[in-house]
């Protein structure tokens, strides 16, 4: 996994620009990889931290998620081509509208007050993604740092979790064990409290990283589109997604946090 934010470069301007994109731009960059516009309602990708051999399953499970695109008050992403030049996977995708929820975190600190319409809009898109049911393409995928599907040798969502943290522990004890105390404690306590939790009844897609700045939203705070599934992107429980969502949008914000949770999703909408 690419543990930096990667930059734009001259060189894949030049690469898109060759390629007849002749309004080319940087557009954003992140961890996995660099976006730039295209002038002709695409974007392309250059990913760092994808190899080829997955881009097709990505693919599948965009088109199962925009297979309900009635059921969603939102765009989401459509691989329109692929292509590889010298080992790099490159990617060409419907563009898609509004602007981020807000700033990343990593660029801009949050401020300590969080608008309502910050919530509304992350709760409008929780509860559009439960209604799209789970596929099998989705429990095929393999979370970011891990070496399998996360669902593969098991049937519940619990389950599958409970394994993915043994799988981490085992990977990176020795350097987690530096800095969380008691951590063989903790782990064994988390693996037994998922493998302790009931069934949630019907899985539904989950994005996995909700940060706002995958949210994008109108001038009146609407979202418009979800971006850059792939980072944690499963079939699973949508209380699972509320709840991370919670976690990385509060920013240390509790009660916030607590308000979204009660707030937000357990089973999908009948």
């Amino acid at each position: 996994m690419v543990t930096h934010r990667q930059e734009h470069t001259a060189h894949w301007i030049r690469y898109f620009a060759d390629r007849g994109h002749a309004h080319v731009r940087p557009l954003a960059a992140g961890v996995e990889g660099a976006v730039y516009r295209l002038g002709d309602g695409t974007v392309g990708k250059v990913w760092s931290g994808r190899r080829p051999v997955g881009v097709r399953l990505m693919r599948r499970v965009y088109e199962d998620i925009a297979g309900h695109a009635a059921l969603l008050p939102f765009a989401t992403p459509e691989i329109l081509g692929v292509e590889e030049h010298d080992g790099v996977l490159v990617t060409y995708e419907r563009e898609l509208g509004g602007i981020p929820l807000r700033s990343d975190s990593a660029v801009v600190a949050p401020g300590r007050d969080l608008a309502a319409r910050e919530t509304d809009a992350l709760l409008t898109v929780l509860r559009g993604l439960s209604a799209v049911p789970a596929t099998e393409a989705m429990r095929r995928l393999t979370v970011q740092g891990d070496d399998r599907p996360l669902w593969k040798g098991h049937t519940r969502f619990p389950d599958a979790l409970a394994a993915l943290v043994r799988r981490a522990v085992h990977r990176h004890g020795d350097l987690l064990a530096a800095q969380v105390p008691d951590l063989a404690g903790i782990a064994h306590r988390t693996v037994d409290s998922l493998r302790a939790l009931p069934d949630g009844g019907p899985v539904s897609v989950v994005h996995g990283d909700l940060v706002p700045p995958n949210i994008h939203v109108d001038d009146t705070g609407t979202p418009t589109a979800v971006l850059d599934f792939g980072f944690f992107t499963t079939a699973g429980d949508p209380a699972f997604e509320a709840a991370v969502a919670a976690a990385v949008s509060d920013g240390g914000h509790v009660p916030w946090c607590a308000r979204l949770l009660r707030r937000g999703v357990s089973t999908p909408p009948r």
